[in-house]
């Protein structure tokens, strides 16, 4: 027992990484971060000192973001971090850039803004795109709350009611044994984006912002989904654009994260998803738009079946689970992990990720215009495609390490003849003068002050 009116130190908390975390540590380095970002547009520039405050105030309530990464002998596992909170900075940097965590003081989330923009990268280790969204969308709360006390003196000063803190690994939750390799996952090696690509470090960005009752009738057309409409002219634009139109002895392969939440009515902060993928091989003969929006369909719509997400989830995690795999030194671990991801990274041509529908409370809706996501590049992976929508609004959002942007222009002008036409932003272009300058996403070169003689 302590000595009366001596206090106990207390414990920092730790957490073992879900199973899809435990890749991120092995495969991350500079070129290929795991970084995301989900940003918010304001109506109004921000205020560096309140959105300061208003991230030291929400990370009280988030204790999945207070965590750092550290290395055991046999896995990695989080501890949380009892450091400052980073500095909120300007962006003087492209989307998602590598997260140095010991210069991030172990943190492995950042906030940044720019004008009217408030940007949040997470390290995937950390949480997929849900928690990263309700994280983001406390930020906004909190910030506002103070940028406008008067008029929001009614909204009370804490985290959301409603809002799960749950850190549960809904992996090994809802893990079965005896998943099938060949049904879980497509080995063969898919087609490759090649091409001219941008300085190291830089990101070509294009926001497209579709009115979503618009794209609805589009999609409706062809009897599709939004999100079966949108890959699947994502999968014909690189057909026509990156193709040609011709055949190819390697299929077009896109993978599409699935939020297995509702599935298994979890609300764990931790990832939770599983990937399928959108298979496209294209013959001798070509192949109409109409044609390639209805065979990914298919091919989708086979692979959401539920029997099929418990089987994906279940192979994933029986590796994690082999009794013999378990006393395995990590550094040998890490090499095993590496050599997998690799030969996964050959079988997928790109990504596109739907992060969902974004609903704010009624008071702060006024001050919000938009909500987007933007994917970091990865082996293999030279154009990625991210989904967001709120208020009205879906904005796809495709960044690319590429200088080519005939495949971005190709998706874009697909969906127009069916109706719905998207006002674009990219960093290709530079205002002039006296224009608006709300999306400029390019590093900063720093001055170089003059050596005093």
């Amino acid at each position: 027992m302590p000595k009366h009116g001596k206090k106990l130190k207390k414990q920092p908390a730790w957490a073992k990484l879900d199973n899809t975390a435990l890749l991120f540590p092995v495969i991350s380095r500079e070129g290929m971060s795991s970084v995301y970002r989900i940003s918010v547009t304001l109506t109004e520039d921000v205020i560096p000192d309140l959105l300061q405050q208003s991230v030291e105030k929400v990370l009280e309530g988030f204790l999945m973001f207070r965590m750092r990464l550290r290395m055991g002998f046999f896995w990695y596992y989080f501890e949380e971090n009892d450091r400052p909170v980073p500095k909120v900075r300007e962006e003087e940097d492209f989307p998602g850039a590598y997260i140095n965590k010991s210069r991030n003081n172990h943190y492995m989330f950042r906030v940044t803004y720019y004008k009217k923009r408030i940007n949040l990268e997470v390290f995937h280790a950390l949480t997929d795109g849900y928690g990263g969204l309700v994280f983001l969308k406390e930020l906004v709360y909190q910030y506002l709350r103070l940028a406008h006390p008067d008029d929001l003196a009614g909204e009370k000063d804490r985290i959301s009611s409603g809002v799960f803190m749950d850190q549960e690994d809904s992996y090994l939750k809802n893990y079965k044994k005896g998943a099938s390799h060949d049904t879980a996952y497509g080995s063969r090696k898919a087609l490759v984006i090649k091409g001219e690509t941008r300085p190291k470090g830089e990101m070509g960005v294009v926001h497209g912002y579709f009115v979503i009752d618009e794209l609805k009738a589009a999609a409706k057309k062809y009897g599709l989904t939004i999100n079966q409409y949108l890959v699947g002219n994502y999968v014909y634009a690189i057909y026509r654009e990156y193709l040609k139109g011709g055949p190819s002895k390697l299929p077009i392969s896109c993978c599409v994260p699935v939020d297995l939440r509702a599935r298994y009515e979890s609300h764990t902060m931790k990832n939770f998803f599983v990937m399928i993928a959108a298979r496209f091989q294209p013959g001798e003969e070509t192949v109409s738009r109409e044609e390639v929006l209805r065979l990914v369909a298919e091919n989708l719509k086979e692979q959401m079946d539920p029997k099929n997400l418990d089987n994906i989830l279940s192979y994933n995690v029986s590796n994690e689970q082999n009794a013999f795999l378990r006393p395995i030194p990590i550094f040998i671990k890490n090499i095993a992990i590496r050599h997998v991801y690799m030969a996964s990274a050959d079988t997928a041509t790109s990504t596109m990720t739907n992060v969902g529908n974004v609903e704010l409370k009624e008071p702060y809706r006024k001050y919000v215009e938009h909500f987007y996501a933007m994917l970091a590049m990865s082996r293999g992976q030279n154009i990625k495609g991210a989904i967001v929508s709120y208020g009205g609004t879906l904005v796809v959002t495709f960044t690319s390490c590429l200088t080519d942007l005939s495949i971005q222009k190709r998706f874009f002008q697909s969906i127009a003849k069916d109706g719905a036409e998207a006002a674009l932003e990219t960093n290709e272009y530079i205002p002039e003068e006296g224009e608006e300058e709300q999306l400029i996403y390019r590093k900063k070169k720093k001055e170089k002050k003059e050596k005093s003689k």
